[in-house]
């Protein structure tokens, strides 16, 4: 596999986690945060309520959230392994939600989210 194909398998998992970050915020805070289409953070609980979303609440610190799964499947598409292109493609795929979870479940304790 060449490093255009790696390249173009980054491209389409990191373009995937930047249309659906926001959706994923949500499945692990259940803050209220959309689509980005359909409104995204506009009703999110940052706005309203007594808990604040975590990435929400950390402004453009959720670009770094974003950045870190983002890292995590470039670094899956460019791995020195045999695979095909399309197990290299579900690996980064995946590699969005597995990454999003560290910290997802660290800031969501740190800010105490939860209590």
């Amino acid at each position: 596999m060449n490093k255009l194909q790696k390249s173009l398998i980054a491209f389409v998992s990191v373009a995937f986690t930047g249309a659906f970050f926001i959706n994923y915020c949500n499945l692990i805070y259940r803050c209220g945060c959309v689509s980005l289409w359909n409104g995204a953070a506009a009703h999110c609980n940052i706005h309203h309520g007594p808990k604040h979303c975590p990435w929400c609440a950390i402004g453009d610190g959720a670009y770094l959230v974003m950045a870190f799964m983002a890292a995590s499947q470039i670094a899956v598409s460019f791995w020195p392994a045999p695979w095909p292109w399309w197990t290299r493609l579900l690996l980064a795929l995946i590699a969005f939600p597995i990454a999003g979870l560290i910290p997802g479940i660290t800031l969501g304790i740190w800010q105490g989210y939860w209590n």
